[in-house]
């Protein structure tokens, strides 16, 4: 049995991603070296194959997932806990996100209004995970982002996050076209001029 055989039947089984130091543990009688092209090898066979899932480098491991754009598809067979969040939800999440290490009291400073809450359900969800305390007096507790958190959101590590600019630029704002003062029913013209956004235009 080849060695890209078995490392893709132990990805394929692994309910987690599958680190190359994990991998390397578990496939002991085999070079490093040796896993590492193997695995890059199943990357490159999946890629190239176009079929219905590839091998992805996600939340520092290897795993096996569906391409995104067949997720319309895919849903349609598996049912799944919601995993829609509030939007002051997502708000935390990314406060911590972002400024990690950091405390529920910065959290807040931040956001305005209490967190705790928010914090217990994302705890609860493992996206949020206690990194320990603040050497600070009164010791309070601070939080950063979990392995799970990178798995959720496909992301390799905190590094593939997007950046500030990434995140401004999908709200660009949109072209405007002037559009001719109209007379009403009445005779009467609208006042100025109106600037509507150029994809509402028909």
């Amino acid at each position: 049995m080849s060695l890209t055989a078995i490392i893709e039947s132990v990805v394929f089984a692994a309910d987690a991603p599958l680190s190359l130091d994990k991998l390397c543990e578990l496939l002991h009688e085999y070079d490093r070296g040796d896993v590492k092209a193997a695995l890059q090898e199943l990357v490159s066979f999946h890629g190239e194959r176009n079929g219905g899932f590839h091998l992805v480098n996600v939340a520092g491991g290897w795993q096996f997932r569906t391409h995104s754009s067949l997720q319309q598809y895919v849903v349609r067979h598996i049912k799944t806990k919601s995993g829609k969040f509030s939007p002051s939800a997502l708000e935390t999440l990314a406060i911590v996100a972002y400024r990690q290490p950091v405390t529920r009291t910065e959290i807040e400073y931040l956001r305005g209004v209490d967190c705790g809450g928010m914090l217990r359900t994302l705890l609860e969800k493992k996206l949020v995970r206690i990194l320990g305390k603040k050497d600070i007096p009164g010791r309070p507790l601070i939080y950063g982002t979990s392995k799970e958190f990178l798995e959720i959101f496909g992301l390799k590590d905190l590094k593939s996050l997007p950046t500030l600019k990434e995140i401004q630029a999908l709200d660009d704002v949109p072209h405007f076209e002037q559009q001719e003062e109209l007379l009403l029913d009445s005779g009467t013209r609208t006042s100025a001029a109106t600037q509507i956004p150029f994809d509402l235009v028909k």
